[in-house]
């Protein structure tokens, strides 16, 4: 009797199954990380202009097979295909093309300049070592562009990947697998699981890998951290936010207005790094409200035909009631709501939510303290910028922020003073669409970072190299057996001559440094 256990994919928006998925138990995921060390060992030897060139067909068949992607990414999670195809799969083609062209240059051997005159014939190399096999557990936000970033950069640096996706988007997961097998890797390098998540972060760090990458709750993060340190496995947590936008009196208010209505509602608002609180200069607060609530109210809301919605469904029904709860407990702390169109609320299918503006807001409330993760803007109004950048920082979260002022140099000194990971100006959310751009937060949003330099180096650990270039002349270092007072007067003189301002004493250090020094060359058992 067969007894393999099967993941159904549903349409959030429309409810309509349309694919299922085997389940894998624990043994396959222990057998695919063996397969992955016996893999990585071989792959991680190559040079990484040889990596480069499986990396770009990846990237090659993304861009040929854009359409089908979006479409999938879309019934997977009830987003639209234009925000797919913005934020998913045209920054995941361009993400493999940066770190397939610029490992080399980020991850060669780095000369460490000596840092004493006295220890000047060492000379130090840090070379990036692959850390072995990854273990990716991706969410279902974004389940195309944040895991594909991190395969990415795992397999130019020379590592294995083992992945992860959400079950709630298996489906991409599928596409993901399809994708990288367009690069025809040796066998076992990349494998995809399908876990249920209950047990796949336990069953992941005791399978062997090397780190672990987790995009996901905070509560599971810190979890999956404690259950590793157990085996001291390193970790990179982006844990999600509650992003502040900051408007001052003389922003653009077009400008804006369009980027908090992107920023907070695109994917139904389903973004950890998503404008959920806004901050207005009390000067323009009246004008920007207006603004605000006549755009959203031509936003069109449904399931995506033919390219003519602007907002699609939410992913999951625990997350669409999420909030709901966070809109109630607003209404009841006296906020006042502003709701926008629903062109698909007759219906009862999906999982849709109207956009909605909250003002009246206090820190009480739930939308103001926790992350909402859903369509809904919170505005609140400010009398001075100091005021504005204390409301901005009070939150458990430090994600990303965005200040949006007309003068750049006073939206610069504004960031500074932000607690976030990331601040964008006069934009916002569309930084982890640079590869370039190293993503992660502050405080309870994560721990460590990915995408840029900073990223491609955390999937190496570094091997320090120190070279005497003096060995073959040079028999013995100072502080070697055996001692004896002149020695001992030799290496306190050095520390003397380097850093004593007296010039005599400094003197009289090198005159007692000198001899101890020149004996170094001689050969001989005994050299005192």
């Amino acid at each position: 009797m067969d007894s393999a256990k099967y993941t159904k994919s549903i349409n959030p928006a429309t409810e309509e199954e349309f694919g299922t998925t085997l389940e894998n138990s624990i043994e396959d995921l222990t057998a695919a990380v063996s397969d992955a060390k016996k893999a990585q060992a071989a792959w991680g030897k190559l040079h990484i202009s040889e990596r480069k060139r499986y990396l770009l067909k990846i990237r090659d068949y993304i861009a040929e097979n854009a359409d089908r992607i979006s479409e999938v990414i879309s019934k997977d999670t009830g987003k639209t295909r234009m925000d797919a195809l913005s934020t998913e799969v045209l920054p995941s083609a361009m993400a493999i093309n940066y770190y397939a062209k610029n490992a080399k240059c980020i991850l060669k051997p780095k000369k460490i300049i000596p840092g004493n005159i006295l220890l000047v014939n060492k000379s130090t190399k840090v070379e990036r070592v692959p850390l072995g096999v990854v273990g990716i557990i991706s969410p279902w936000n974004y389940p195309f562009s944040i895991p594909l970033h991190e395969i990415a950069m795992a397999l130019i640096a020379g590592n294995a990947v083992i992945l992860k996706v959400a079950s709630n988007t298996l489906a991409v997961g599928k596409m993901i697998q399809e994708c990288v097998d367009a690069a025809e890797l040796p066998k076992g390098l990349f494998s995809h699981i399908n876990l249920p998540g209950k047990i796949a972060g336990d069953a992941f760090i005791e399978s062997g890998i090397h780190k672990l990458f987790f995009t996901g709750s905070v509560e599971v993060g810190k979890y999956l951290m404690k259950k590793a340190s157990e085996k001291l496995m390193p970790v990179s947590l982006e844990l999600g936010g509650n992003d502040a936008m900051i408007v001052c009196a003389d922003a653009d208010l077009e400008r804006s207005v369009g980027g908090a209505i992107w920023a907070g509602l695109s994917n139904a608002g389903q973004s950890c790094a998503g404008v959920e609180r806004i901050f207005v200069d009390e000067k323009i607060y009246a004008p920007f409200v207006e603004m605000l609530k006549s755009r959203v109210l031509k936003l069109k809301l449904g399931v995506d035909t033919d390219f003519n919605v602007d907002i699609g469904s939410m992913t999951t029904e625990s997350q669409l009631n999420l909030v709901r709860l966070h809109v109630k407990d607003a209404v009841d702390k006296g906020a006042k709501v502003f709701a926008g169109n629903n062109k698909d609320g007759d219906n009862n299918v999906g999982l849709f939510h109207v956009p909605v503006i909250i003002e009246n807001v206090n820190n009480e409330m739930l939308t103001m303290r926790e992350e909402t993760f859903g369509p809904v803007l919170a505005v609140d109004s400010f009398t001075n910028i100091e005021d504005a950048i204390a409301k901005a920082n009070d939150s458990q979260f430090g994600l990303t922020a965005s200040v949006w002022s007309q003068d750049r140099k006073k939206a610069r000194q504004i960031a500074a003073k932000l607690e976030s990971g990331t601040i964008t100006i006069n934009d916002h959310l569309m930084s982890h669409g640079l590869a370039e751009a190293p993503w992660g937060g502050f405080k309870q949003s994560g721990l460590g970072r990915t995408h840029s330099y900073l990223g491609l180096e955390s999937m190496t650990q570094p091997r320090t190299v120190v070279d005497d270039f003096l060995s073959p002349i040079m028999k013995r270092n100072m502080w070697w057996h055996p001692h004896s007072k002149e020695t001992y007067d030799g290496l306190k003189g050095a520390l003397s001559f380097l850093y004593v301002k007296n010039w005599s004493k400094k003197m009289e250090g090198l005159f007692k440094l000198v001899p101890v020094f020149m004996k170094c060359f001689v050969k001989g058992k005994d050299n005192n």
